[in-house]
């Protein structure tokens, strides 16, 4: 992912670009050098001093460890696969489903802040004996790849070190080096895009399905909409041994409206399975034929007055503007607004992560709140029992990638104000380089009233508005579209929320038909009720250095008191804390009636009252699954059971569903199985995984399209802060240029919140 401002460069942008440090040499070591407070080359770098007086030796790095992926490194890495390949067969078979940059570990995150990139922050670092141990350089970036063989129907992982990354602008040679390759088998990799097109060519060229398509009145197949879903896992039919697609079909009515809700028009009765491998039908039947529900001029979601509608009028222009510029500072991926700072990164799978979330807090300086955040799966389940509904329960993540599916953002509707965007880089099915434009918006939002107060005495008042800053992305999985939004407020909550809209996957009635599984919206056509399922994982870091370990997670519920000496007026209740001691005993659920909600407390910290500081979780609404304990998507979903689940830290532990949850027969396979080890988390390196969904019953008001629904979860400050955080704006020019509007940076007016 690049900035918008840093499109021409391989990777990012230097630390300082006004003096641009030297680079270090090239070299395919993947060792780390170091050395004390002194360099004994002749031509040392510039020195800068740190805060205590200790000299830093102020190393080049063209990225930090956690940047996306760029381009150029893209490039390399496939270049470095494809010429690793045995065979020129093998190589021609090659796809490349994903590539992805194998994020370092924590403790060379935290030398890349204490030495490489501003702001250097050495306090990250523990002490060290005889003075700090100055690292010369970083590892070396790796590239993890995913690359399907479709000769072979082998799903292969391979690890790239990027020892040498060269712009193809420059006619450089694209190298790096294999640092291993391994077949994964019995598995399937996510469906590409590529595939998507050229199974619906399939189908569309299918004689059969053209001859079941001319008994519905049917015969321009530009009309048609295949879409491929995968077949999940429902019996060993569906066995990763064959790559395979069960494709649901829609008809559009007119071929001059792009924008027509090709949805409104589902084809019943048609069973098709496609060999998504070798691209050919297996199965075909036509078994029952339902009338396309008729043509409603409610399908078209264009503007009004192109389809000899009216828009509406009442609605006079709102503009949201900053004439001074924003309050927020960028430099490469790294965020700085008010007292937040944070990195933000992308990937295939995720879409956005955001990284190294701290808070400075006065004389206590920069105070960690989280490692990494994201949303890691969703799962989407049907309610309806009939043929196909029953086989809707989409793995969005884990089979077709958030990140993959994200689109350009466009500015006034989209996003509102003043906005930095950032572009995401991904490998297509063949190999190349795709850019996805302006797919990360960071803006500031007015958020209402933070705290207001009126002495009654005076009738004097204050009040104090909210701001938040709000980085998001929206990706498009088939009918759905879904916004993933993190906002940072200015009284140290964090925000993580998703919205839901788009269109619905509907079913068609046969005349006088209704369903009991669903909700009649319009002649012949229906929406079956269903779920959505969104993991986050919080890799948590409260008040903890890189490799410290000292979180642990408190359950906190409130309780009636007993009647009683304690309680003779009846009217008594308190929070009951219970120490989350194993993972096994850390499987929770939400529970409204007694306001649950969980805390992750720093062991060794502790604020002006002597209580342990933490952040804690609030949920929102949510739900668990309706399916039955059998449900066959069960299998591969077993972290829906629980909305809570509390794991240590472990590098390879990233998808609560496995890593290939596509025709995965393997029952429990992620969250589920490594909680059975049941270790210990009273002190450790804390991991939360929220699960939290939402139940869609259609309402009639929801034809034709799907009105946002919003849902998320909150991190709130619990004892964190001696007091309110103070949050007033630094006099500091802004960084940003805004180049649509030529602004130029402009100082940033002090603003200051009372305390609470």
């Amino acid at each position: 992912m690049a900035t918008a401002q840093e499109k021409a460069t391989p990777c990012c942008s230097p630390p300082n670009n006004n003096n641009p440090p030297q680079q270090p040499p090239r070299s395919s070591v993947t060792t780390t050098t170091f050395i004390s407070a002194v360099d004994s080359r002749s031509d040392p770098p510039p020195k800068t001093p740190s805060a205590k007086g200790i000299t830093v030796m102020v190393r080049a790095q063209t990225c930090h460890p956690l940047d996306p992926l760029s381009a150029a490194e893209i490039s390399v890495a496939v270049a470095t696969v494809r010429a690793a390949g045995s065979t020129p067969e093998v190589r021609d078979s090659m796809r490349f489903v994903e590539v992805a940059l194998i994020e370092p570990d924590k403790q060379v995150v935290a030398l890349a802040d204490a030495y490489f990139f501003p702001p250097f922050q050495p306090s990250l670092l523990p002490r060290t004996k005889g003075g700090p141990v100055i690292p010369t350089k970083l590892p070396p970036r790796k590239a993890r790849l995913v690359v399907y063989n479709k000769g072979s129907n082998e799903t292969s992982i391979w690890i790239v070190e990027l020892t040498e990354v060269h712009a193809a602008t420059r006619g450089g040679h694209h190298r790096g080096k294999v640092i291993s390759s391994k077949v994964v088998p019995d598995v399937q990799p996510p469906m590409d895009a590529v595939e998507y097109a050229e199974c619906e060519a399939v189908v569309k060229d299918f004689p059969p399905f053209r001859e079941a398509m001319k008994k519905r009145g049917i015969e321009d197949m530009d009309l048609v909409m295949v879409d491929p879903w995968c077949v999940g896992y429902h019996s060993e039919a569906d066995a990763p041994s064959r790559r395979l697609a069960k494709p649901l079909i829609f008809c559009r009515t007119e071929s001059d409206c792009p924008l027509e809700n090709g949805y409104a028009r589902p084809v019943e009765g048609i069973h098709v399975l496609i060999d998504i491998q070798n691209m050919v039908v297996l199965e075909f039947e036509d078994r029952k034929l339902v009338p396309l529900p008729p043509a409603d001029p409610l399908r078209n979601y264009t503007s009004a007055e192109t389809r000899g509608g009216v828009d509406r009028s009442d609605v006079k222009p709102l503009q949201i503007i900053q004439p001074e510029g924003p309050s927020f500072r960028v430099n490469g991926h790294f965020i700085q607004w008010q007292k937040w700072n944070f990195r933000i990164g992308f990937t295939p799978r995720e879409g956005l992560v955001i990284y190294s979330v701290a808070y400075i807090d006065g004389s206590r300086g920069r105070r960690p709140v989280a490692h990494r955040l994201s949303f890691v799966e969703m799962v989407v389940p049907y309610g309806d029992p009939n043929d196909p509904h029953y086989r809707k329960n989409a793995f969005d993540a884990g089979e077709d990638g958030l990140g993959k599916n994200a689109h350009s953002l466009k500015k006034g509707c989209d996003c509102l104000g003043y906005i930095k965007y950032f572009d995401a880089h991904f490998t297509n099915f063949y190999g190349g380089v795709e850019t996805i434009e302006n797919c990360v918006c960071l803006h500031e939002e007015d958020h209402g009233i933070l705290w207001k107060h009126q002495d009654w005495r005076t009738g004097l008042a204050e009040v104090r508005r909210s701001r938040r800053l709000t980085v998001s992305f929206i990706c498009t999985v088939a009918n759905y579209e879904y916004g993933f939004f993190w906002h940072f407020y200015q009284d140290g909550k964090i925000e993580a929320e998703v919205k839901l809209t788009g269109v619905l996957s509907l079913g068609a009635l046969q005349p006088g038909e209704t369903r009991k599984y669903g909700t009649t919206i319009a002649p012949g056509l229906y929406a079956p009720v269903h779920q959505h399922f969104f993991v986050a994982r919080m890799d948590m870091a409260v008040d903890c250095k890189p490799g410290e370990a000292f979180n642990q997670v408190v359950e906190v519920d409130v309780k009636v008191e007993e009647p009683g000496n304690n309680n003779v007026h009846n009217n008594a209740f308190y929070a009951e804390e219970k120490l989350l001691k194993s993972e096994l005993e850390a499987m929770r659920d939400c529970d409204p009636l007694s306001a649950r909600h969980w805390i992750v407390r720093n062991t060794r910290s502790v604020n002006r009252t002597g209580h342990l500081t933490g952040f804690k979780l609030v949920p929102g609404s949510n739900c668990l699954p309706f399916a039955g304990s059998e449900a066959k998507f069960m299998r591969r979903a077993a972290f829906l059971k629980h909305n809570l689940w509390v794991t240590p830290y472990a590098h390879d532990e990233m998808y609560p569903g496995g890593e290939f949850p596509n025709q995965n027969p393997r029952i429990g396979e992620g969250l589920a199985t490594w909680v059975k080890q049941n270790r210990p988390l009273e002190e450790a390196d804390i991991v939360l995984w929220y699960v939290f969904g939402v139940t869609h019953i259609p309402r009639l008001e929801d034809w034709p399209v799907m009105p946002v629904d919003h849902i998320g979860f909150m991190l709130m400050p619990h004892g964190f802060f001696n007091n309110s955080p103070a949050v007033d704006v630094p006099p500091s020019p802004s960084d940003l240029d805004d180049k649509e509007n030529g602004m130029p940076p402009k100082p940033v007016q002090n603003g200051l919140i009372a305390k609470l």
